[in-house]
């Protein structure tokens, strides 16, 4: 018993919980790597991932992201264990180490294969890559492909999709299993048609201002005899960034799109939900990662998220990212903890210029707060505004004056997290200062929730820079009353545009922000749009050839309102 309680205080210093963890919170707490490009940081040194894809494989699941310089395995998609290496040869003088990568498991072995314009690229396999064992399964690949993705049906034939264009469609193509040589040309297999589908216009705002929309990340999923061809549009940068899909009754289709995006949040405070991958967890459970937009200190500043996904009865194929930056349990589940701390005072030791301590409870991982400097001893302190039952803590750091340039294997974050009900009577809530692990999103759920009002985090040591927070986010159930159910909701659709509306309603005096689902069936409305702070929304996403269906709930700390009854617009 004394071994067990001295091992539970080392534990408890270390930071390190003695009950497994139970939730996740997007986005992922991964130890990302910065972006190894020169001139891609020029406005600032950060971390940048994207194009994710997780295979099943021997049990455990593989994830492999753009330019991180090695991967990551999990057992059970929260423990992530991060794999050194590359994978590209000395003379292929890129940075793009495994840029948007390929990976697919045939029998007992898994294989990557990473984005060329080129004919020299390598595919590489492994039977124990935990181990980091690889070798050549093909020199080079001679057809390359940017955005590569490689699909083995069951009846054991193979294709490769690829496509990165705002011109030219996404492509697929039928390739020999042994010597992956295509069999025939590559086939067109779907442009945009942003003609149609709103959402597919480029921009912040759907306006395919300075650009044309852009198609790229192709993945396939099969399902009851079903081919689901998946799709990134129409931008990296921004919140509407998502992935669609077009199904059909063969790999290489024809295939017909599904209207509305499969994966999509473009409100929150982790937007962005594009170019990524579906996947079966070890329950049978359907998952879609997918990448996070931030495109502060340059435009491909990018993390990545993981919802849960699914296909209906009717073959419809859905994500869920309604309080998709919220914690969820592993089995998918809503916890139902809300957020306390949304833009409720702050006070910190120092600020750094214009970055102020309210961007780090604005619900904006664009915005941060900076302290002056990078110093032990710097804190940020958030009131609840009344006392609350705390169930878990997501700490986002920023980066501020970085100095680093590519995949960094020995940092880490330390800090000290504090709580008091009253504001003048600290207690410790989680103290990693012995933390030897990189976690620029850490997540805390606490192993039995408490009654407490103020959090204030303090450092203790930053892997570099500044100690800068976007989001300092405490999650759990406040003591008052939900939100009533929202009324006058409206839905302004004219002849003019009918990919666009101007969704209104009554503002409601005890919410901090809205969900808003819409889909094209009164039943099927698999999309939502959290909106903060206001009491509007200009929507450019809809089919302009369909009728579309929507309703809203209103959101305080204390839960959800009811949602309204559902509104058609024609």
């Amino acid at each position: 018993m004394i071994l067990r309680k001295t091992l539970t205080a080392l534990l408890l210093l270390a930071g390190v919980g003695t009950q497994a963890q139970q939730t996740y919170c997007n986005p992922m707490n991964l130890d990302y790597g910065y972006t190894p490009i020169p001139n891609f940081s020029e406005w600032g040194r950060h971390r940048a991932t994207a194009d994710p894809v997780i295979v099943p494989f021997k049990g455990d699941f593989y994830l492999f992201s753009t330019n991180q310089w090695g991967y990551w395995h999990s057992p059970d998609l929260l423990k992530w264990t991060f794999v050194p290496r590359k994978f590209l040869k000395p003379w292929h003088k890129v940075y793009d180490e495994l840029c948007a990568a390929a990976a697919w498991a045939m029998g007992d072995t898994l294989f990557v294969f990473g984005s060329t314009y080129t004919g020299d690229f390598p595919i590489w396999m492994s039977t124990d890559p935990k181990a980091n064992v690889w070798t050549e399964a093909l020199d080079s690949l001679a057809i390359g492909g940017w955005d590569p993705a490689f699909f083995p049906d069951d009846d054991g034939r193979l294709y490769m999709y690829n496509g990165s264009s705002n011109r030219y469609p996404l492509y697929g193509v039928e390739m020999d299993r042994k010597t992956f040589a295509p069999k025939g040309t590559r086939k067109e297999m779907y442009l945009l048609e942003d003609w149609r589908y709103g959402w597919q216009r480029f921009g912040e705002y759907n306006d395919n201002t300075f650009l044309d929309p852009f198609i790229e990340g192709a993945w396939m999923t099969k399902h009851n005899n079903k081919y689901y061809l998946q799709y990134g549009a129409p931008g990296t940068e921004f919140s509407g960034y998502a992935d669609g899909v077009v199904v059909g009754e063969s790999p290489l289709g024809p295939f017909t799109p599904q209207p509305d995006p499969v994966s999509y949040k473009p409100g929150g405070f982790a937007r962005g939900a594009g170019h990524g991958a579906t996947f079966q967890d070890n329950t049978g459970k359907w998952w879609h990662i997918s990448t996070i937009a931030i495109s502060v200190k340059n435009n491909f500043e990018r993390r990545l998220g993981l919802w849960p996904a699914g296909f209906d009865k009717e073959g419809v194929m859905f994500c869920n990212t309604a309080f998709g930056d919220y914690p969820h349990y592993t089995d998918q589940r809503f916890t139902g903890w809300m957020l306390l701390n949304y833009q409720r005072p702050v006070t910190v030791s120092s600020t750094l210029g214009a970055y102020l301590p309210n961007y780090a409870v604005d619900e904006d991982i664009k915005t941060y707060w900076s302290a002056a400097t990078g110093n032990a001893g710097e804190w940020i302190q958030t009131d609840l505004g009344a006392v609350s039952t705390l169930h878990a803590v997501q700490i986002n750091y920023a980066d501020q004056d970085a100095e680093f340039l590519g995949k960094q294997t020995h940092i880490f974050h330390q800090y000290k997290l504090y709580h008091s009900a009253d504001g003048k009577k600290w207690h410790l809530l989680a103290d990693k200062s012995r933390n030897r692990t990189d976690v620029p999103h850490d997540y805390i759920q606490l192993e039995k929730p408490l009654e407490t009002r103020f959090l204030r985090l303090e450092n203790v040591h930053m892997p570099t820079g500044k100690f800068a927070i976007s989001g300092l986010r405490a999650f759990g159930k406040g003591h008052g009353a939900v939100p009533d159910t929202v009324k006058t909701f409206m839905v302004l659709r004219t002849e003019k545009d009918k990919r666009s509306a101007w969704l209104k309603w009554s503002p409601s005096s005890d919410a901090y922000a809205y969900n808003i689902y819409f889909g094209t069936h009164p039943e099927k409305l698999y999309n939502c749009i959290m909106v903060h702070g206001k009491n509007e929304y200009y929507f450019k996403g809809m089919d302009r050839t369909l009728p579309y269906y929507f309703r809203i709930e209103a959101v305080n700390e204390n839960g959800v309102s009811p949602r309204s009854r559902v509104l058609k617009s024609e």
